[in-house]
């Protein structure tokens, strides 16, 4: 037999057994209330006023739910045994009930104590060791009825089942079973259900069945425990139903007996217990030094995506949808933007957001556009930058992968949605990220494996086979794909600065500083007019380069390519053609082609010769043939040309529509101002005002600190005294209501001054000036001006009362305080 230390059980053998969950707390230590708090914090909220209020709140079905969802496989198997069990439960019932008639598994009885333990250091279970009991709302959750099984399969016993039935039937049974007749149905389901009971005497019973008869039992045995019959059933249904084997809960509905299902599984309540946790294998090594450097890789591409995406969205930033959120359109631009998946883009945009570096910036027409949090962040290295993004991904609740799903009204969900957080993302991401810490440097295991481990910790509710896969399932997923694009993990391996990550963030930068790829400045142009990258490039050199060519693919080496378009680009930004052949010049390992040189100063000396300015608009030219070129081509239709001058056409279109409709036929026009000057054409980097990074959205209550639960223990502790402590007799009758105590004033006055006098504690009855009432135990110091000086036990601190807002007073018996 396993002793009540072993078994989880607090009482000592001499204690009085508790009789309700409220009288267990009351008998608790202190440390053990602040393990309950700790466990459940939600019972905090606000704090009791006494035990009996926190056993109340305790089994409130919100909060038993969230309980049960919080604890790991094992334990909560043990809970669902208890709920099919005898109330109360003995502990060896309990034991019998998770081993069978096999032998005890020796992983059972190790962890059965500490499951025990759980559900009773969670308020799910109270109760002596031999007489275990769940909370009521516990039961109701995991009880069968006779119309849902138990999660372990079983359904409800005799009585339960058989409720309802005409006595005549039930004498039936009990005479086709082989049972002596009764005189009352209670006494023949007794006999029913002691015989189902009986091991010797169901294998006797059983014998006799037919094949077909035990092969319906075996189909129902692990549940689910509800089959159909017909009005006739069959010889092998009827002579189960005769016997009481299977039992017509409504017409046409039977469900296998409790009892019955407990026999056919050799006493056992799951068909397969999992007391120990799976183990984390087979594992995958890998070199860790390889894992760390690709990982740095991984990492440094995670911030140069971030900074193009930033980028890309400073001068053009998408429309924010009228339901919020990024448009499919803009979604996938953004994608091919980023030369990546759709996936990948919502993830990118997300983190962003997560991190405080964009936001939509408020405007009547709404766009997204960086932050000036940004304008911080892009100056920092490279380490202390990506540390930023990695932090914000790990607390972050929102989980761009249910990008593109549906919610529940069948609207689709968009990347920067407002529908994207789900609260349990970062525990699910920190506990992904703990487990692959606990393998040794480099090594990994397959997702799978790790999923598996996870759903142990926190079983997913029962759900139809063919329902998605569990949310937190597919959070660890993500995280996992996430992971590896932020170099956080590589190859399903920690690397070096994710380990620092969860330990210590701040040594995280200093692991990853020496692996980042050194930044070049410089790129080899080839002759087909193309530039090679074969590495990072410095930030000016790249944003030079990203207006002078177009980016073609990207990789180990990026590869740019130079066109007439990008080139006027460049003209267009203000550059000449001079600085362009010396910038060139000055960054390229290579000599520059000739090619390259020749389109230069092609593009250069025709940019400009056409100019563009504002009647609605006009068009100018020294080139009298040029405009007439320009007037007889049927593409400049659309634009609505008219000649006013040899030099001069006039358009009835904005100028900043005739310069893309002549770039487009081929030309390169410059816009110019009133005065003819040359327009340099930078867009404006936008920005939004001042925001703040998002709030992650709270899994419910977040754990107390110390301080927090000694506090709510005190007060507890204190409002239970004031509620139960025993009071002397007083002259004036209790209230009816069994409310506040009721003195006079004088009778009051008395009371409080003999309490100074004497040092003695008195119990109050106070109405606070909104007109809250409470009960108070309070050692009186000082009484003067109409008000007491008091040690509020309640509060445990001094307090000052108003003797008009006392309702009565009531000493207490010598022995209370």
């Amino acid at each position: 037999m396993t002793t009540s230390r072993e078994n989880g059980s607090t009482g000592g053998g001499t204690a009085a057994e508790p009789r309700t969950l409220a009288e267990e707390l009351r008998g608790r230590p202190d440390d053990a209330l602040a393990d309950l708090l700790r466990a459940r914090p939600d019972l905090l909220g606000p704090v009791p006023g006494d035990l009996t209020q926190l056993a109340t709140r305790a089994a409130t079905r919100a909060s038993v739910v969230r309980a049960l969802d919080r604890l790991d496989r094992f334990a909560l198997q043990v809970a669902e045994a208890l709920a099919v069990a005898p109330d109360p439960c003995p502990y060896g019932t309990l034991a019998a009930l998770m081993n069978g008639d096999r032998p005890d598994d020796p992983r059972i009885a190790a962890e059965l104590p500490r499951a025990v333990a759980t559900l009773r250091e969670t308020a799910l279970v109270w109760g002596g060791e031999d007489r275990l009991r769940l909370v009521r709302t516990v039961r109701e959750l995991l009880a069968p009825t006779a119309a849902r099984p138990s999660p372990t399969g079983l359904g409800p016993g005799v009585a339960e089942a058989s409720a309802g039935m005409s006595p005549g039937r039930l004498q039936a049974i009990i005479a086709a079973a082989g049972l002596p007749a009764t005189h009352d149905p209670v006494t023949a389901v007794a006999a029913l259900t002691s015989l189902f009971e009986d091991r010797e005497r169901m294998a006797a019973l059983l014998s006799d069945a037919p094949a077909e008869s035990l092969a319906v039992l075996g189909r129902l045995q692990w549940g689910p425990p509800y089959g159909t019959v017909t009005a006739t059933p069959a010889p092998h249904l009827r002579w189960l139903l005769d016997r009481g084997l299977l039992l017509t809960v409504t017409p046409g509905s039977v469900v296998l007996p409790r009892e019955v299902a407990l026999h056919l599984r050799a006493g056992r309540a799951h068909h397969a217990p999992e007391p120990v946790a799976p183990g984390l294998e087979p594992v995958t090594g890998h070199s860790d030094r390889v894992v760390d450097a690709t990982a740095a890789g991984a990492a440094f591409t995670a911030l140069t995506t971030v900074e193009e995406l930033l980028a890309d969205w400073e001068t053009a930033g998408p429309l924010v949808l009228r339901a919020g959120g990024l448009s499919v359109r803009d979604l996938k631009r953004t994608a091919t933007r980023l030369d990546t998946t759709e996936t990948a883009a919502a993830f990118w945009a997300e983190l962003a957001y997560a991190a405080g570096l964009l936001a939509s910036d408020g405007d009547v027409d709404e766009r997204y556009a960086p932050t000036p949090a940004y304008d911080d962040w892009l100056p920092l290295p490279a380490e202390r930058r990506w540390l930023h993004l990695a932090t914000a991904w790990l607390a972050m609740t929102r989980t761009p992968g249910l990008t593109g799903e549906r919610d529940a009204k069948g609207r689709t969900l968009s990347a920067l949605g407002p529908d994207l957080d789900r609260s349990p993302a970062p525990e699910v991401r920190h506990r992904v990220l703990t487990l692959l810490a606990g393998l040794p440097a480099g090594a990994s295991v397959a997702e799978e494996t790790l999923l598996t481990r996870l759903r142990w910790e926190r079983p997913p509710r029962a759900a139809a086979p063919d329902a998605p896969e569990d949310t937190r399932s597919r959070l660890a997923r993500w995280a996992l794909a996430e992971a590896e694009l932020l170099g956080v993990t590589n190859r399903g391996a920690l690397s070096a600065p994710g380990r620092a990550l969860l330990d210590d963030p701040a040594k995280a930068p200093g692991l990853l500083a020496p692996l980042l790829p050194e930044p070049l400045d410089h790129v080899l142009l080839q002759a087909d007019l193309t530039a090679v990258a074969p590495g990072p490039l410095r930030r000016p050199l790249a944003q030079a380069l990203a207006v002078l060519a177009d980016i073609e693919s990207k990789g180990g080496a990026t590869v740019y390519r130079f066109t007439p378009e990008s080139v006027r680009r460049a003209l267009d930004a203000g550059r000449t053609a001079a600085d362009l052949h010396a910038f060139l010049t000055a960054h390229s390992r290579t000599p520059v082609p000739q090619p390259l040189t020749y389109l230069v100063d092609d593009v250069a000396r025709r940019h400009g010769r056409l100019r563009v300015g504002a009647a609605s608009s006009y068009l100018r030219c020294d080139d009298e043939a040029v405009l007439g070129e320009i007037l007889a081509d049927r593409r400049s239709a659309p634009l609505r040309l008219r000649r006013l001058a040899g030099t001069v056409l006039a358009a009835q279109v904005a100028p900043d529509a005739l310069l893309e409709g002549l770039r487009a036929m081929g030309y390169a026009p410059a816009a110019e101002s009133a005065e003819g000057d040359v327009v340099v054409s930078r867009a404006d980097a936008h920005r939004t005002p001042p925001r703040t990074a998002p709030a992650p959205v709270p899994d419910g209550p977040p754990v107390p600190d110390a301080t927090l639960l000694g506090a709510a223990v005190r007060a507890v502790r204190a409002g239970d005294l004031a509620a139960t402590a025993e009071r002397k007799p007083v002259a004036a009758p209790a209230p009816a209501d069994g409310g506040l105590p009721r003195t006079t004033s004088a009778d009051t006055l008395a009371t409080v001054q003999a309490a100074v006098l004497t040092g003695a504690a008195v119990w109050i009855g106070y109405v606070n000036a909104e007109g809250a009432a409470s009960q108070r135990v309070i050692a009186p110091i000082r009484v003067e001006g109409g008000f007491v000086t008091a040690y509020d036990h309640t509060a445990d601190e001094v307090r000052t009362y108003p003797l008009h807002r006392i309702t009565g007073v009531a000493e207490l018996a010598d022995d209370v305080v």
